[in-house]
């Protein structure tokens, strides 16, 4: 693995860097960024933007519009977006649109990506991912899906309650996660607008950084025609480690970039305050914080850098993109505490941007799948000798 960029991936890296400093930080005070995240005329301005400087969607394939960005080119670029909480959304690369056009790509039709994947490469429709449910349904625990879809002729009934649904209000399509009959697994497409589809509540959440916020949902005899199935009937699990994998990875990319912002307003903030007749700095317990960040900030980059390569080889990497959660969900969310701490007054108040980016962060924990789950995931694997590349 050479560490050294590329010509390429350095030019790309330096564009990404001044788009998101010159065009997006300055939209981060914009009134219309809500307790559900920036709504959708915000959304389209930062999209805009992203299209015109041609850095929208870059993950996607160049057939469907992208740049066709490898793993460790997203490592580069999506770190970069990361450093506004704005970025993302405008690079049309924050979840679950960035994994859902991941999946796509590999196992939709011609006619479901001429028809959903194509306009969401363009920035002009977006995307939701239903799976979680309440309980007694599936969370960590996928194979408690209570979710069912039955055959009724040529199609299929659908029938169940969703939540945490990110981005749900104001999508366009939603893959939906429902058993069969027999009990396995499948994925289906479905336009928002189809009867049967209810968004029931908004909920409320620490982050406000997803467009459309987080949704609770419902199916009532959603219909769907059987030429909605994405990829083959029956492999909805299969389907989700290929979308999880490297959505995993993607949310340490993007959150890595946010808590290289924290540490950049810290430190700027550690060089300039002074405190008992020195820079805060230069005090012992500050600089001592400091130094941390930036290893663990090098710690989570080389998780992400390694696994992306190791992506690019053709590996599946279930274990190194769990592993790699783990470690950068904890890592760079010790960055973050701590720069809350080194600012002080001024970090649990609006007065720096370190807040907000506290607040959203706390959920990365969680959000594809809690620590504990994949502690639990990699223990089982590394007693059955199934561990790392």
């Amino acid at each position: 693995m050479d560490f050294n960029l590329s010509e390429r991936q350095a030019q790309l890296q330096q564009r990404t860097r001044e788009f998101i400093r010159e065009q997006i930080i300055p939209l981060e005070k914009d009134p219309r960024q809500t307790p559900h995240g920036p709504d959708e005329s915000l959304r389209d301005e930062l999209v805009g933007k992203a299209r015109e400087a041609g850095l929208l969607t870059p993950h996607a394939s160049e057939e469907m519009g992208g740049l066709g960005l490898s793993h460790v080119d997203k490592a580069i670029v999506f770190e970069e977006a990361g450093y506004s909480r704005l970025g993302p959304t405008a690079l049309n690369i924050h979840a679950p649109d960035e994994g859902n056009i991941h999946l796509m790509e590999l196992v939709a039709t011609e006619e479901q990506k001429e028809r959903w994947l194509r306009p969401q490469v363009q920035g002009r429709i977006r995307s939701c991912f239903a799976m979680t449910e309440p309980s007694p349904g599936a969370g960590a625990d996928p194979s408690m899906l209570q979710t069912t879809a039955v055959r009724d002729g040529d199609d299929y009934v659908i029938n169940g309650q969703k939540w945490f649904i990110t981005g749900a209000f104001g999508a366009s399509y939603v893959i939906i996660m429902a058993k069969l009959e027999d009990g396995s697994a499948t994925m289906f497409l479905s336009d928002m607008d189809a009867p049967g589809i209810k968004l029931e509540r908004a909920m409320d959440s620490l982050d406000s950084c997803f467009t459309g916020g987080h949704a609770v949902m419902r199916f009532e005899n959603l219909r769907v025609p059987g030429n909605q199935i994405l990829g083959e009937a029956s492999k909805g699990f299969r389907y989700a480690q290929v979308r999880l994998a490297p959505a995993r990875l993607t949310h340490c990319m993007r959150w890595l970039g946010q808590a290289r912002r924290a540490h950049d307003v810290a430190t700027d903030y550690a060089r300039t305050r002074e405190a008992f007749g020195r820079a805060l700095g230069k005090h012992e317990g500050v600089g001592f914080m400091l130094a941390d960040n930036d290893m663990d900030m090098q710690t989570a980059r080389l998780h992400i850098w390694h696994t992306a390569w190791l992506l690019d080889q053709g590996n599946p990497c279930n274990f190194e993109s769990s592993r790699a959660k783990v470690v950068c969900s904890e890592a760079e969310w010790r960055v973050v505490d701590r720069c809350v701490q080194i600012l002080g007054g001024q970090g649990v108040t609006a007065e720096k941007e370190v807040m907000q980016i506290f607040m959203d962060m706390r959920s990365f924990r969680i959000y594809d799948g809690p620590s504990e789950v994949h502690r639990w995931s990699l223990a089982r694997k590394l007693l059955s000798a199934e561990g790392a590349h």
